[in-house]
């Protein structure tokens, strides 16, 4: 195993790598407390939940549908040509919510903002792969694990803000602070050129490229990043769930948190691993760990236990979307690898909101300790399907 000063600092020396990681990471942040700056500021407004349910669910929804095709047009016509668009209509959507005045307007407006919410994940994912295609593609699981590391460190700071300003009654701040984010960090990469991929040359080899969206060696990535979307829909429900029916709802909050740090350490620790198995092998002993360390969850008796448990399930989950962006890289042109890296998104957020709902009814009627089976259920899906695609790449 390398040093963190050989497995990521060489790579953030190539030039202009450190610009373009740097300018996505600020956005991302931005992109992470959008969602909840919703839910809270919609509340604020108008007193309802249930409103405000609407409006983020609007703007989930729009972002998984309309990802792709957004992304598809990046392929196509390039970042530095689609993404002011895009920021220019998520900003002018985020003023239509801090302006409007009626719950239909907060609704349609967040709907709006997600539609046009530019993918930076995964724009700064088609940068590293470009740039490492000739001749140092065995150096993308170290970059895929630095973006992990990116996104994981924005989902944890990024909610914990929106929450602060929340409680403070600057619940508009948290949506215009997130919004500054996302355009300053999108602006400043859509100004890179230099290291953005190269468009699609013609509508004729867009299109057959993008037939290879459609076949099994891409399809299995994206039914795969779905199943970890489950397992990440079950843990935010459940978590909450079982710290109120042990009558310690301050430790859901901890639980999550160092289910977070865990996870930016495994990411981290992997990403400096020279790995020579294969890409397809490593899944499958990743989620085959994943589901033996989630059948944990459902027999904690009580928080701290609960916490060891996460703590261990969590450990799993970096390596496994590290390897999800390796495997996915590979198996399309890259003419297509912004759509396919947003399709990617678009699965797990897909998986989220189909588990975050099956988990809720579980716990309402059978208790959070039911509602945690999910998590490994969810485990020996993704362990399923890697060998699945084992089997397909040998």
């Amino acid at each position: 195993m390398s040093s963190a000063a050989s497995g990521y600092r060489p790579l953030l020396r190539i030039p202009g790598a450190a610009a373009f990681f740097l300018a996505a990471a600020v956005g991302r942040v931005g992109i992470a407390m959008t969602g909840l700056g919703l839910v809270w500021l919609v509340h604020a407004r108008t007193g309802s939940y249930s409103t405000a349910g609407l409006a983020t669910a609007g703007f989930a929804l729009a972002e998984a549908l309309i990802g792709p095709h957004l992304a598809r047009l990046v392929d196509r016509f390039g970042q530095t040509r689609v993404l002011p668009f895009s920021l220019f209509a998520h900003g002018a959507a985020i003023v239509g919510v801090l302006a409007a005045t009626s719950s239909a307007a907060l609704i349609v407006s967040a709907t709006c903002s997600g539609a046009a919410i530019p993918q930076l994940g995964a724009l700064s994912a088609a940068r590293w792969a470009h740039l490492l295609r000739e001749g140092r593609a065995d150096e993308l699981p170290t970059v895929f694990s630095l973006e992990s590391l990116a996104n994981s460190t924005a989902f944890l700071l990024g909610p914990v803000l929106v929450s602060a300003l929340g409680a403070a009654d600057d619940a508009a701040l948290a949506s215009a602070i997130a919004a500054a984010l996302i355009l300053s960090g999108g602006g400043a990469l859509a100004a890179q050129r230099r290291t953005a991929p190269r468009p699609a040359r013609g509508h004729t080899e867009g299109m057959h490229t993008e037939q290879a969206l459609v076949r099994p060696d891409f399809l299995l990535p994206v039914m795969l990043n779905l199943a970890i979307g489950l397992y990440f829909g079950t843990m935010g429900v459940s978590v909450g769930a079982f710290a109120l029916g042990h009558g310690a709802p301050e430790a859901a909050a901890p639980i999550i948190t160092v289910s977070s740090l865990s996870g930016l350490l495994s990411g981290w620790l992997y990403g400096l691993g020279r790995h020579r198995a294969p890409a397809h092998l490593q899944l499958v002993v990743a989620t085959a760990y994943l589901t033996g360390a989630g059948l944990l969850l459902p027999l904690a008796p009580s928080p701290i236990w609960l916490g060891a448990a996460v703590v261990a399930t969590e450990a799993a989950v970096p390596p496994t979307l590290v390897l999800l962006n390796v495997l996915t890289e590979k198996s399309v042109h890259p003419a297509v690898l912004t759509q396919a890296f947003t399709w990617n998104n678009s699965a797990s957020a897909a998986g989220s909101a189909l588990a975050a709902t099956l988990a809720g009814r579980t716990a309402d009627s059978l208790g959070a300790s039911a509602a945690f089976a999910l998590a490994p259920t969810a485990g020996l899906v993704l362990f399923v399907l890697s060998i699945t695609l084992r089997r397909r790449s040998a």
